[in-house]
């Protein structure tokens, strides 16, 4: 069978057995595909949120029996001599860089998983594959699992891929498009790639080319690839429940739907496949690396970064960047993220103003008039914790601003009371939650609120997340279906307000593969609703007009006004 036709088949089998049992408020049922009880911290995470979740319920565990002969220690250590100097790298890095919490402890889920049925099975086994005997696959296939996860096994062949109504759920940890093999998140440290992938697919016989549900990007660690792996496994904790929840809320047709749309196009790979590092290999990485990491240690002796604004006066949106003028701050402290009201016939331009050598930044303003002369900032709102992202929006004849404030758990509202220069809190639209530049759009008598929303352990840059209401100061907002409504580092993260050109909405997002605020993407919003939320990249902003400037990660406009932020190397000594 070739590959279109395979996964064709696949979909036929969801919708089919979907018009067998259309119950839209039926749980689903659960399986997990399991090697044993001991499992790493990140999968016991993983199984704790599916757990507890209201709109699905693990029914069965399916545990591999075959048991690994051992071998002594002299017999292994002659198998893997030519990777001993990977093997040599990694536990010389988990001593040098710890990480907490380790995503690869291993817990024991036996009381966790107290309950559930369970069916032992040893598969048949090639060099690389498991099968099912047939005996095996009748009693799993009684049990009328709606989704089996993988979290254990080999490759897995055969009518075991077909034993649940919606196929097996399996996650890969890489790309697949640039990607494919092991170890996972190594080679995308060594070979300083800006971003590592992770996937949740339908499990075909193609190896690694299932059929996607979810797929993201982190920023690659390119120090530390133990560290890089990390991060990225715990930051795929989440991608199972979410999909599980959206199957659950908009039906099995609905999901499809999106699938199949994200997987019609062919996905060619040319890449190798990758496999553990010979030891000459992994020499030569590492002296790769130890140069690379060298020349970044280096350059922070003399130089220093530093945010700073830029603006340009013109009528429409300022597109060409080499325009610019700087607003340069003192040395010891930067300012960004700049947003901007035009009251009075001057231009306010609020920001975060922060000590270099503090973590705790405040409000502060400058005012601009028409032919840009600027005054001395001033600044207008301090708490006890961090602010910054000052998102300003009028309502109902107020002025209102939501900065960011993670440092507190909440997303806060703070009303002008003298307009520009004194404010004061108005209320929580939410509490109990890690929201990073939260970014507020009416359109179609709703209120939409956009947010980089941290749910486990992970970077707070890759996950956007929607919710919205029928009033800005409300307390109660729907999340949106399709949340995390975009799993990507290289365009997730809000980069100022959500703004109109010839008719069509866009989203300004960072780009923080290359490093935190690396650049801007120009994102034209296609579909918005309760249901669905579509966007398209279409432009980009790099900092390539100066060699001086290494990043930019907001933009703003207003009237003639068009400002953004840039993080530039000043010398340290002259």
């Amino acid at each position: 069978m070739n590959l279109d036709s395979e996964k064709a088949d696949l979909f036929k089998f969801s919708v089919s057995m979907t018009e067998r049992n259309t119950e839209t408020n039926k749980k689903l049922r659960i399986g997990l595909l399991m090697d044993s009880f001991d499992v790493q911290s990140w999968v016991y995470a993983l199984l704790e949120k599916v757990l507890d979740t209201p709109y699905c319920k693990v029914e069965l565990v399916v545990l591999n029996d075959h048991v690994e002969q051992k071998k002594n220690i002299f017999i292994r250590a002659i198998a893997h001599f030519n990777t001993l100097l990977y093997a040599a790298y990694f536990k010389l890095e988990s001593k040098l860089v710890r990480v907490d919490p380790d995503a690869f402890e291993w817990k024991n889920s036996a009381a966790l998983l107290k309950g559930i049925p369970l069916i032992k099975i040893k598969p048949r086994q090639t060099k690389y594959s498991d099968w099912i005997e047939p005996e095996d696959l009748g009693k799993i296939q009684a049990c009328r699992i709606d989704v089996f996860v993988r979290l254990g096994f080999r490759i897995l062949r055969g009518d075991i891929l077909k034993a649940a109504r919606f196929g097996v759920w399996s996650y890969h940890h890489g790309d697949q498009t640039v990607n494919r093999g092991g170890p996972a998140g190594f080679w995308e440290t060594f070979e300083n790639r800006s971003v590592t992938g992770a996937v949740l697919q339908i499990l075909t016989e193609d190896l690694d080319n299932g059929i996607v549900i979810h797929r993201s990007y982190s920023a690659t660690d390119r120090s530390f690839a133990n560290r890089n792996r990390h991060h990225y496994f715990w930051k795929t904790v989440s991608f199972l429940p979410k999909k599980l929840e959206e199957l659950y809320r908009l039906g099995d047709k609905a999901f499809f739907e999106g699938v199949s749309k994200q997987n019609e196009h062919p996905l060619f790979y040319s890449g190798r496949l990758h496999t553990l590092p010979g030891n000459l290999e992994m020499a030569r990485l590492l002296i790769q690396h130890f140069l690379r990491s060298a020349g970044r240690r280096l350059s922070t002796l003399f130089y220093f970064e530093q945010w700073q604004l830029m603006f340009d006066l013109r009528k429409g949106l300022s597109t060409s960047l080499w325009r610019f003028k700087k607003l340069i701050p003192p040395k010891d402290r930067f300012w960004a993220d700049p947003f901007i009201v035009h009251k009075d016939n001057k231009y306010h331009i609020f920001m975060e103003d922060s000590p270099l050598k503090k973590e705790k930044g405040c409000i502060s303003l400058i005012v601009m008039d028409e032919n840009g002369r600027s005054e001395k900032p001033v600044k207008v709102l301090e708490r006890p914790y961090h602010l910054s992202y000052p998102f300003l929006f009028e309502w109902q004849g107020e002025y209102y601003m939501i900065p960011e404030t993670t440092k507190n758990k909440t997303i806060e509202v703070y009303k002008s009371v003298r307009f520009p220069f004194e404010w004061q809190f108005h209320r929580i639209l939410m509490e109990n939650i890690i929201a990073f530049d939260t970014t507020l759009l009416e359109h179609q008598n709703k209120w939409w609120l956009f947010a980089n929303v941290v749910e486990h352990i992970g970077p707070p840059w890759d996950e956007l997340c929607l919710f919205f209401s029928d009033e800005p100061l409300g307390r109660h907002w729907t999340s949106h279906p399709k949340n995390p409504i975009v799993s990507d580092v290289r365009r997730a993260r809000p980069a100022g307000r959500i703004f109109k050109y010839q008719g069509r909405m866009y989203r300004p997002s960072q780009d923080c593969s290359k490093r935190y605020g690396y650049g801007i993407r120009i994102n034209h919003i296609a579909k918005l609703d309760d249901k669905e939320y579509e966007e398209r990249e279409v432009s980009c902003i790099q900092p390539g007009w100066d060699k001086k400037i290494k990043g930019i990660h907001t933009l703003n406009h207003v009237n003639e006004l068009t400002v953004v932020d840039i993080l530039t190397k000043r010398p340290r000594f002259f």
